[in-house]
């Protein structure tokens, strides 16, 4: 399927530096402008300036997206599941064909570093595309031993239209693990963009639906009140999967309920990262620094912000884990010498600083600060935040127990075992945390009584294809980046028995 050029991604001629983009929403094939015509600004955090403009989409852009996908819905769901993974894998492979296109303007809305953020993400969320590209032989049943002169069988369903409502942070890598094993089960989707950062999500989903039937793949700009909302309670719409802050997960749950439509919720974290006397002190640091996302400034749902030194090598610890992140650059997100970036907006950077007052206020508390702003005449300094070593905060703080969502890490010490296990679950989030030791029988036993659905020993990797990824408590319902994701998540069962 070839995609129109109606109102499409455009780069005027001119230096790098001017250029700017303008999104339209992808509908039914075709890139469209919003129907009232309406467009709002995306801002490259790092300048202040504006990078280009999207369609402001509400009710009526919603109601257009979701009746191409309802219209694509049942000959997609007849195309045999191995060929619309092979159709999904060969979109995931023309993005690797576009990685510095996609990654570029990625590091222009974001504010995010090129070298260690953007383009990393556009391969991941390339193998997530191959990775559910390759399981449509899975989408099976089951022969049921029922009655011998019955024959019982069960097979999987597409559910319908999918709703994907995506975040900032990981834009590309989350559209993914929602929209792959979706596709692939045989849905049609809505995605719904962040309004920080669109352009990206748009230009990859480009990419992909180029190889998909015209309304299959279909992507809508806008803020949550107008897009999000009517898209999550349009009658047609027959599973949300959503990746956000807690208080909208849960105002997405509760229009869902009304619906009785299945629900995947992946919201927020308070990870901790339990550090045992006999750890590997400089694999640990590493790890810290990997954990905390701190090139990505901290600004990730599984950031190990949390971390638990055993009190013989606390102060080895959060000496050589200050020295390491102060050797990480902090620049223009286009440089490739850069590690770290800016901070998504202003309304974050503000909830940032909210809280490193908190720990300039608490009694006792070390404020260590890595880092300086970048002096460069083209980059505004707003936005750039410094990472930042919170030691010996009190566990009642709250640095200790919300979630921060920036490049502070409370790292805090600890003397016994048990004591150390029941501060680390002592938080309403579970999503994900890890444990660093070279004593076997400790690691099995913490990690079978650490309260969080992604636990790791000795390394904090991010999200990865067949690695089953979901929290429990607060950080929400449902599992991405597996099979199970899509068998449970994004198809239905059916029962059917035969008589002769």
């Amino acid at each position: 399927m070839m995609i129109a050029d109606n109102a499409d991604l455009i780069q005027p001629a001119g230096p790098e530096e001017t250029q700017t983009f303008a999104g339209g929403h992808l509908i039914e094939g075709q890139i469209v402008s919003a129907i009232s015509g309406r467009t709002f600004a995306v801002i490259n955090p790092a300048t202040g300036v504006e990078v280009g403009s999207a369609a402001l989409g509400d009710v009526h852009d919603v109601e257009r997206a979701v009746a191409a996908a309802a219209k694509a819905r049942q000959a997609w769901a007849a195309v045999p599941a191995r060929e619309r993974g092979a159709k999904l894998a060969r979109g995931a492979s023309r993005m690797i064909e576009k990685v510095e296109v996609i990654a570029r303007l990625l590091a222009l809305e974001t504010g995010k570093a090129i070298r260690t953020e953007c383009r990393p993400e556009v391969m991941t969320a390339a193998d997530i595309g191959s990775f559910y590209g390759g399981l449509g032989s899975e989408l099976k049943g089951e022969t049921l031993p029922f009655r011998p002169d019955l024959l019982s069988i069960t097979v999987r369903e597409p559910l319908g239209v999918v709703a994907a409502i995506l975040p900032w942070n990981v834009p590309l890598v989350l559209m993914m693990l929602k929209i792959a094993p979706a596709l692939v089960a045989g849905n049609t989707v809505v995605v719904k963009t962040a309004e920080e950062a669109p352009l990206a999500t748009l230009m990859a989903a480009r990419v992909l639906a180029e190889e998909l039937p015209a309304g299959v793949l279909n992507v809508v700009h806008g803020f949550g009140p107008d897009c999000g909302q009517p898209l999550v309670e349009h009658p047609l719409v027959a599973k949300v999967t959503f990746t956000g802050s807690q208080p909208v997960g849960e105002t997405i749950y509760a229009s869902a309920a009304q619906k009785l439509i299945p629900v995947s919720l992946e919201l927020g974290g308070k990870s901790p990262m339990i550090v045992m006397s006999d750890a590997d002190l400089a694999k640990a640091v590493a790890g810290a620094i990997a954990g905390m996302r701190f090139t990505r400034q901290g600004q990730s749902c599984t950031a190990a912000s949390r971390i638990y030194v055993h009190e013989t090598i606390y102060e080895a610890f959060l000496e050589s884990l200050a020295a390491a992140v102060r050797k990480l650059k902090i620049g223009n997100p286009l440089d490739e010498a850069t590690d770290i970036g800016t901070i998504i907006s202003r309304d974050q950077m503000d909830r940032i600083e909210h809280f490193v007052r908190l720990g300039q206020e608490t009694p006792n508390v070390r404020m260590i600060v890595c880092g300086t702003v970048p002096d460069d005449k083209n980059l505004d300094p707003a936005l750039f935040a410094l990472p930042m070593l919170v030691a010996d905060v009190p566990e009642d703080s709250p640095l200790m127990r919300e979630e921060i969502f920036g490049p502070i890490a409370c790292v805090v010490p600890w003397n016994d075992y048990e004591d150390v296990l029941k501060a680390a679950n002592d938080s309403e989030f579970g999503l994900a945390a890890s444990v660093w030791t070279n004593d076997l029988t400790k690691a099995l036993d913490a990690t079978r009584r650490l309260n969080a659905g992604y636990v790791q020993v000795n390394q904090n990797l991010t999200i990865q294809p067949n690695l089953s990824y979901g929290g429990f408590g607060k950080s929400g319902l449902g599992k991405e980046a597996s099979l199970e994701a899509m068998l449970e998540h994004f198809s239905r069962k059916k029962t059917i028995v035969f008589a002769g």
